[in-house]
């Protein structure tokens, strides 16, 4: 169990599980009182649909940092100090704050930045705190009471998915019987023929992102399932030729020539 001197301790955590999708988050936050003890309090939350597992966890940190607005804080509390076992939000966040947000939400490849919205929010509520918000990063499924209590928190509150989604994606079944694997399918300038299985308007990068089955008889990555970028709208379920960038980095569908219609079905097995 860790927490650390003169700071207002916040544990969270995020759940998100499959058919249907849903997710949920667990909050718990630690005051030390006058004579040394540990005070905790639990903050009840409803769930999302639709939520990744990501898209909770930093849920979890937004939704912690919203509340701890409302309230006001002893005199001896020096920093927040938020406890999360998720690597995506401890090893991120400093970035979000200090590289991200000044490069329009893009890595340093100038790939666009996963659940960029929320990234946005969460850095807008920790400079907005008025005193130092640091993440650190505890075991999961460890021997931490406080750990152990917002898992559990996050699985009840992904029971109760009263929440819209966090964002929209348009899914359609996929026909290959791979898994989705980044980087899969290398970006070497090549024409290709994919089908679109899920599709995502980011809004602040001002792309879609797009999840694709490669359907090419001809092409080495054929039943391979993989994400890549676009300007250019293509609607989930469709399948259609295109251009591919060379920059594995950032992958784009860089030009459209056309619609087609599929053959046959891909197994993936091929």
């Amino acid at each position: 169990m860790i927490t650390k001197e003169n700071a207002l301790n916040i544990y969270i955590d995020g759940s998100s599980r499959n058919s249907p999708r849903v997710g949920g988050i667990g909050v718990r936050f630690i005051l030390t009182n006058s004579v040394g003890q540990d005070e905790t309090e639990d903050i009840p939350f409803l769930g999302y649909r639709g939520a990744t597992n990501n898209q909770m966890e930093l849920q979890a940190g937004i939704m912690a940092l919203k509340e701890m607005k409302k309230r006001t804080l002893p005199d001896y509390i020096r920093q927040v100090a938020i406890h999360s076992d998720s690597r995506y939000v401890t090893d991120n966040y400093q970035r979000a704050l200090f590289q991200w947000s000044g490069n329009r939400w893009r890595n340093q490849n100038g790939r666009p930045v996963d659940n960029a919205e929320q990234w946005k929010e969460l850095v807008k509520l920790i400079r907005k705190i008025g005193i130092p918000v640091h993440f650190y990063w505890v075991k999961g499924h460890s021997k931490d009471e406080h750990n152990k209590a917002v898992d559990k928190a996050a699985k009840a509150s992904a029971k109760a998915p009263l929440n819209a989604p966090l964002t929209r994606v348009n899914v359609r079944r996929k026909h290959t019987t791979r898994p989705l694997s980044r980087g899969s399918v290398e970006m070497m300038g090549q024409r290709i023929t994919i089908r679109i299985v899920t599709s995502e308007w980011l809004p602040i990068q001002r792309l879609w992102k797009y999840r694709y089955e490669v359907v090419s008889k001809a092409s080495r990555f054929r039943g391979n399932i993989d994400f890549i970028y676009s300007r250019l709208h293509l609607g989930a379920g469709h399948t259609y030729y295109v251009l591919f960038n060379s920059d594995a980095a950032n992958p784009q569908v860089e030009k459209l020539f056309r619609e087609t219609k599929p053959k046959q079905r891909i197994t993936g097995q091929d």
